[in-house]
């Protein structure tokens, strides 16, 4: 059992006061305003109740797409409507959305088992959590996440989580009218263990699987001893050479990330965690620690960034965010376009856009903190690399090439 610390109890306490109803939204920012002798975070309160943000049409937001927000995560939000906000408050463009595709790609009829997306012959994606410490609003699975009378192998529970150790949570809280009962962690009934079961079982007799991730949700959700569980039995089978983890707790609850938990995952090396940072504000000194104590567990650390209208989309941006990462440790790995997943069009810019900043990266950026631009094709067709267009004219002895600044010179073959 882990001895008690602070980081250990930070974590449990900010799932416990985790934000899902319009009223517990509004005291927190009246609360933010008070506790703030700046001018914006009274405006920021004001904004919300003032605007057509708020009650009514959060509330209709809400019924469909949950919202989760946790107090570390809240106070990173300077004023209604920046970078963070919109990330993390429902908005009633989520329900005028002309798309309209929950799965675009198609996750469903590639799982052959519930908790497994099986697109690559090599690797496969097992969920194994639909539970997130905040809801982001631009997410690629907001059919599944945080709503509890889906399929989704491991959902939230109708009691409260057991105690293993202090990694763990024994408190709950019932809230609203959507059937959704907010649990901090997840205790794995025995319909969601024989989910998971399954899942091992796939992967254990698919010989060809060589890199399994733990998506979902949250993988970090889940207890640490529950996360070893899975881990072990993944590392029984022999074809398995990596795991990768995808978790956006760094960014989101960054207090998760305790000794006792980096101990744990180096037990199962090679094991990668991808991260999510969207905006240079997400990288704090709570988050810069989190990145620390993996890395210094020898766990390699990504970033799969999201290219958000409003929130990133600019070449300045961008490029704060991306020299930030490395300097925590993290590397870039990729600058997703955002999928044409339903209620997400708002945030969707052009392919121009990612193209403009992606070529303004080069040149002012080292190389390794520039991302692969990436578009995941509908119909589950897998992802394909974006470019800037550098070659500019081309035969069977010559190119015209154009770089970084413009200028162009001839590249003999």
């Amino acid at each position: 059992m882990e001895i008690i610390n602070i980081s250990s109890a930070r974590w449990q306490t900010q799932l416990k006061n985790s934000i899902f109803t319009v009223s517990q939204l509004s005291d927190s920012l009246n609360c933010h305003a008070n506790d703030h002798v700046t001018t914006h975070s009274t405006d920021m309160y004001a904004d919300f109740l003032k605007n057509s943000i708020s009650k009514d049409n959060l509330e209709k937001v809400i019924e469909k797409y949950p919202m989760r927000i946790t107090p570390y995560y809240l106070s990173l939000i300077r004023s209604a409507g920046d970078p963070i906000w919109k990330q993390a408050v429902p908005d009633i463009f989520e329900l005028n959305d002309p798309v309209n595709i929950d799965d675009p790609l198609h996750e469903e009829p590639q799982s052959p088992v519930p908790a497994i997306i099986h697109r690559y012959p090599d690797r496969v994606i097992f969920l194994v959590s639909n539970l997130c410490a905040m809801y982001c609003r631009h997410c690629m699975r907001k059919r599944k996440v945080g709503i509890s009378n889906n399929l989704s192998p491991v959902s939230e529970i109708d009691k409260p989580a057991q105690i293993h150790g202090t990694d763990h949570l024994s408190c709950s809280r019932g809230i609203n009218n959507h059937n959704i009962n907010n649990h901090n962690e997840i205790d794995l009934t025995d319909e969601k263990k024989n989910h998971l079961s399954q899942g091992l079982s796939y992967i254990g007799q698919n010989k060809n699987i060589h890199d399994v991730i733990l998506s979902g949700g949250d993988p970090l959700m889940l207890s640490t001893e529950d996360l070893d569980r899975i881990l072990f039995s993944i590392r029984q089978f022999d074809h398995v050479e990596t795991i990768r983890i995808h978790s956006r707790i760094l960014c989101t609850l960054p207090f998760r990330v305790t000794d006792n938990l980096a101990s744990v995952l180096e037990k199962y090396h090679p094991l990668y965690i991808n991260t999510h940072f969207n905006h240079p504000a997400e990288i704090t000194d709570e988050a810069a620690t989190a990145c620390s104590t993996l890395a210094r567990a020898g766990i390699p650390l990504g970033c799969q960034t999201v290219l958000l209208k409003g929130v990133n989309d600019t070449p300045e941006i961008m490029t704060e965010l991306m020299r930030k990462l490395i300097k925590i440790r993290v590397k870039p790995y990729y600058l997703h376009h955002p999928d044409a997943v339903e209620g997400t069009a708002h945030f969707r810019p052009s392919l121009e856009t990612g193209l403009e900043i992606m070529k303004a990266l080069r040149g002012n950026l080292t190389g390794i903190a520039i991302p692969q631009y990436m578009i995941d094709l509908p119909g589950g067709y897998g992802k394909v690399p974006l470019l800037p267009d550098y070659i500019k004219s081309n035969d069977d002895k010559k190119a015209i090439v154009e770089n970084y600044q413009g200028r162009t010179c001839e590249y003999i073959f």
